[in-house]
């Protein structure tokens, strides 16, 4: 477990913050976010794969990914397939980027289902270390009980621990 955990909290009903600090320098953590082959080995909880990942990382590029559980013990989750696309907005090198964040399928339409997410991500430099602010913005309360009913708290809380393990390898 990371010494440097997650903190998260709610802002009007509808924003979802989520704060952690990593022990790697800003531009790194950054890169780690605009490359598919560094996303390929972080992205998704653990147990799920990312067997495709396009990012077209500029504004009004789109990033469009698969995530693919290939652990047999998640039971019904084994072999299922989770699509999703993003659409960036603003990027501010190596200090922010936000996007519009999709679920989708195979071809890259999206899922009017399901709620999109507003997201900004803040890399603050603290002496060599990153603190990284992920601030997702839904439509409106139930969109974020969805998303949270869903799992998605484990399933980001995963997914920074992948980060901090694939820095650790790179730095």
């Amino acid at each position: 477990m990371s010494k440097n955990a997650m903190v998260s909290r709610v802002e009007n009903d509808r924003v979802l913050v989520l704060e952690r600090v990593f022990d790697a320098p800003r531009e790194l953590v950054f890169q780690m976010f605009k490359e598919a082959e560094h996303l390929k080995r972080w992205w998704g909880p653990r147990g799920w794969e990312i067997p495709v990942c396009n990012v077209d990382f500029r504004p009004g590029g789109v990033w469009h990914y698969c995530m693919k559980c290939v652990d047999p013990n998640q039971g019904d989750f084994y072999g299922m397939e989770s699509w999703g696309k993003g659409v960036y907005k603003e990027i501010v090198e190596p200090e922010m980027f936000s996007y519009t964040d999709y679920f989708s399928d195979a071809e890259g339409n999206t899922n009017p289902d399901l709620p999109s997410t507003d997201v900004t991500l803040e890399f603050i430099d603290q002496d060599g270390k990153t603190k990284l602010v992920n601030r997702g913005e839904y439509v409106s309360a139930e969109a974020l009980k969805t998303v949270m009913d869903m799992g998605m708290l484990q399933g980001i809380t995963e997914t920074w621990d992948r980060l901090e393990e694939r820095l650790n390898e790179v730095k």
